[in-house]
């Protein structure tokens, strides 16, 4: 791995630990304004101070993301239909690794839809992203995305799903986390970032996911709706970095989580 891709790297995962925080804001590519993030900025400005590195499409990152911030940007490269449409799964690379230059990008993302119809087209994608992308020194990320089939997510469909992108040359790896995880990890030699997925039940549930896929091997999380959908998400995305590089276990974590919410509650929502 040349030097480029490592120093890259190294503002994505933080050196002391190796861990990251990304905060997922790439949703509206497929699903429009979603809940809580119709106003980009709005959401994005007050969770920047707690984020390792921001995933989100070039529109949004040039219209709602102040240039003088100092966050990463794991830029998402790939797109091309909708949650209207007959199949998410259709994608295609809809931004440039020159634009990515451009945009003073540290990683390229793009999904890969394994055992959809659409699985060689964006595996294709995949290794035509990381054939244009290393010469310039951009890691990429692979996001092992199931679409509306949220069924798929085992452990023997994840391992799959996250050798193969290794296979293809991707950098690192985004994916879910799942019943005997350890199992992904062990089958996967690049490191793996865990998707929080759609809005879970409790502020519990959302912390012992975290914590057990970080006991788990993952190198980190990639979170949207379970942070800026949540009615304190400066609390939440404080709490759950907490276990990332505090070593804080779920119940710490929710104990912070509370105790910035209430200290909030004069001054207005966070």
């Amino acid at each position: 791995m040349d030097w480029g891709i490592r120093n890259r790297l190294s503002r994505i995962f933080q050196p002391q630990d190796g861990r990251t925080l990304m905060l997922a804001v790439d949703h509206g590519y497929f699903l429009g304004p979603t809940t809580r993030l119709e106003d980009p900025r709005k959401t994005i400005t007050p969770l920047l101070p707690y984020a390792d590195a921001i995933m989100l499409t070039r529109g949004i990152l040039q219209t709602c993301v102040d240039p003088t911030a100092t966050v990463p940007v794991v830029l998402r490269v790939s797109g091309g239909a909708t949650i209207v449409g007959r199949d998410l799964a259709n994608e295609t690379i809809t931004t440039s690794v020159r634009d990515a230059v451009r945009l003073n990008a540290s990683a390229v993302a793009l999904s890969i839809f394994v055992g959809s119809d659409y699985e060689h087209q964006t595996l294709a994608n995949l290794a035509r992203l990381i054939d244009e992308a290393t010469p310039y020194g951009i890691p990429v990320l692979a996001v092992t995305a199931v679409g509306k089939e949220l069924e798929k997510r085992d452990a023997r469909y994840l391992a799959l799903a996250c050798r193969v992108a290794a296979e293809l040359g991707a950098h690192f790896v985004k994916t879910y986390y799942c019943e005997d995880f350890e199992k992904v990890v062990g089958g996967c030699p690049v490191p793996i970032v865990i998707a929080g997925g759609p809005k879970l039940e409790s502020d519990m549930d959302v912390l012992r996911l975290a914590y057990d896929a970080l006991q788990g091997g993952a190198a980190g999380l990639d979170m949207g709706r379970n942070i800026w959908q949540h009615d304190h998400p400066v609390a939440m995305i404080r709490a759950i970095r907490a276990i990332v590089h505090e070593g804080a276990t779920p119940r710490q974590a929710y104990e912070l989580l509370q105790d910035l919410t209430q200290a909030s509650a004069s001054v207005g929502r966070v």
